[in-house]
């Protein structure tokens, strides 16, 4: 049974937001009042800082997604659940390598949820797009979706990296975010195509 988008949209939107706010929430203030003060809060700012850019990626595309379609099902209201949940993970390893600068543990764990995050987001465009049909508009602006096989490869690659330079795994998690900071457009010039 085929149900409106709009509340799946601004719930999504509104985890999204508690999200952020979460995690900057999660930056303390230094005690001192000296820029010296601060310099202690830079691993903790950097990784608010990718983890910023990558909740913006979903929320980007999350967006683009839900534009291309016309309804949704009960199991994308699962599938979309399932990655608010991932999402909701972030902030947590978020802090965790930031207090810790970016050490194993907390480096694997922050890739562990960026995998499962790229996972959980293909599974619900999949799942979209068995909705509407292999000849919808979305299947055809989805394509092969090479960007996002290859970022779950590059997560995996940078987890096992992680067992040597931690450091090393975290420059390929910036590295994916480069990749996705331009936002896709592939649906969003599929749209503009139809309509024009």
């Amino acid at each position: 049974m085929a149900i409106g988008k709009g509340r799946i949209e601004a719930f999504s939107d509104g985890v999204i937001a508690i999200i952020i706010t979460i995690m900057v929430l999660e930056m303390k203030v230094p005690h001192g009042d000296t820029l010296a003060s601060l310099k202690p809060l830079i691993p903790v700012f950097l990784s608010y800082v990718l983890s910023f850019i990558y909740v913006g990626i979903y929320w980007n595309n999350h967006h683009h997604l839900m534009q291309a379609v016309r309804s949704v099902n009960g199991a994308t209201l699962w599938a979309n659940l399932h990655l608010l949940f991932w999402l909701s993970l972030i902030p947590f390893v978020t802090g965790w390598m930031g207090e810790n600068h970016f050490t194993q543990w907390p480096v694997i764990c922050y890739g562990v949820v960026l995998i499962m995050n790229g996972i959980a987001y293909n599974l619900l465009a999949r799942i979209l797009i068995r909705h509407h049909g292999e000849h919808s508009v979305l299947a055809e602006a989805y394509g092969s979706d090479w960007k996002g096989r290859s970022s779950i490869i590059i997560y995996a690659v940078a987890i096992g990296l992680s067992w040597y330079s931690a450091m090393v795994a975290f420059a390929l998690y910036v590295i994916v975010a480069g990749m996705w900071f331009i936002p896709d457009k592939r649906i969003e010039n599929k749209l503009s195509n139809d309509n024009s």
